[in-house]
């Protein structure tokens, strides 16, 4: 009965993406450390199974029985007589598929760099470059560790062997470890190069609300984060696709920063920037999950409007429509919008929908109440309905990745039926 901790029912909650990998989670002696529970099980959450390894140094920051507790593994603080290392790195049937050295100090780094392998984490790193287990490694440390010469070398070193290197983010005299998201999505793109279903294909994607200014400081915009368009972007990323992101100002999501980006305020800011990205590159797919205002302040003042006027109005005019405009500069990119409404039925939902598809030669709508709860804005979860001109695909609430995923293998599999046509 305690052959599968109670931890690892959370493999797989969020996506399948990683499902079978092992990762090999070797922590150092980095207050960073602290943050690891939170990236294993980030990672379990994708479907990897994660076996950590850990530094004397790092089990004085934190306890291992914390990393156990987070990945449900036993964790490996000393090498045994039952050879942790070979298990984990060598050469054997059921070794990890990555090896991801993280939080790593300068010290670690340059004993990997030297070859010196005198702790759990530095002598599985070092049977792992025999076994061709890729590495990655993220830094974390004090910015003038960081600028040491000779560490700087030892990573340039590690480069060339096919290491890689994820951050850090120097603030405050520090080289702070990597961002989660970022680290984890690095990880997901190195054990997923195999299965590039997208690579090749160039997506532009916009994600976050827009903002319409009134005077010079107030403005009328909505609640949205900016998460599901940022998911559709992460999947394709991962998958191999080239991406551009698009994202207004308001967006309240970390955006990694691998991603090609264009920031902007307002709705005519995001139809010019959607019309110069389309007219100087090809792009394969548009996918418009911005929140966009529908109307703008038709006089904007430049200064602020008293607190005192007693009696204010305000008159709008609709704002330009991004997708309309982005048909015309392409005919032939696929689209794939967004349409969102509040406390309608399924049939109103599914029907406005498609009538905003065929006026706007739309290729896919995907439509979702946002008067629901758990639905739309500032949510973790959605439920969305994939509108075509033939069909209607629902897919149930669920965490905003396994939608995203959805929508893409829908997309791709519109893409590849026009080419069999």
């Amino acid at each position: 009965m305690y052959n599968r901790h109670s931890s690892k029912t959370i493999i797989g909650a969020d996506s399948e993406i990683l499902k079978g990998k092992k990762i090999a989670l070797c922590i150092t002696g980095s207050v960073a450390a602290m943050q690891t529970p939170i990236i294993a099980r980030n990672l379990m959450r994708y479907g990897a199974e994660v076996f950590p390894v850990m530094t004397k140094a790092a089990t004085e920051l934190i306890n291992p029985n914390t990393l156990q507790w987070a990945t449900g593994n036993e964790v490996i603080t000393k090498l045994t007589g039952r050879v942790e290392h070979i298990t984990l790195a060598g050469d054997e049937i059921g070794h990890v598929d990555i090896i991801l050295v993280c939080p790593a100090t300068a010290n670690t780094i340059s004993k990997i760099a030297c070859g010196i392998d005198d702790t759990p984490v530095t002598t599985v790193v070092t049977t792992a470059f025999g076994t061709g287990i890729p590495i990655i490694i993220v830094p974390a440390m004090h910015e003038t560790m960081y600028n040491h010469p000779i560490v700087m070398k030892n990573i340039k070193e590690l480069e060339k062997y096919g290491v890689k290197f994820v951050g850090p983010r120097v603030e405050e005299k520090k080289a702070k470890l990597a961002k989660v998201d970022e680290i984890v999505n690095t990880v997901i793109k190195e054990l997923t190069t195999k299965s590039q279903d997208l690579k090749g294909l160039k997506f532009l994607i916009t994600t976050g609300p827009t903002r319409e200014y009134i005077d010079a400081i107030r403005y009328i915009s909505n609640p949205s984060s900016g998460k599901m368009g940022l998911e559709i972007a992460i999947n394709a990323k991962n998958r191999g696709a080239d991406v551009t992101l698009i994202y207004g100002e308001g967006t309240t999501v970390d955006i990694p920063s691998y991603f090609e980006t264009i920031k902007v305020t307002s709705t005519e800011d995001l139809s010019n920037a959607i019309c110069n990205e389309l007219e100087k590159k090809h792009y394969d797919v548009f996918i418009c999950a911005a929140a966009i205002s529908d109307f703008t302040a038709v006089n904007k003042l430049d200064e602020k409007i008293s607190s005192t006027t007693p009696e204010l109005l305000v008159k709008l005019k609709p704002t330009p429509k991004c997708i309309d405009r982005a048909r015309e500069v392409d005919k032939n990119i696929y689209i794939c919008g967004f349409k969102a409404e509040y406390r309608v039925s399924e049939e109103e939902l599914v029907q406005r929908a498609r009538t905003k598809m065929n006026e706007a030669n739309i290729n896919l709508m995907v439509a979702n109440d946002v008067g629901k709860e758990k639905r739309g804005f500032n949510t973790e979860t959605n439920e969305v309905f994939l509108v075509s001109n033939d069909t209607v695909v629902h897919l149930p609430l669920e965490n905003k990745k396994k939608i995203a995923s959805k929508i893409i293998d829908h997309i791709i599999d519109d893409l590849n039926a026009k080419k069999e046509n």
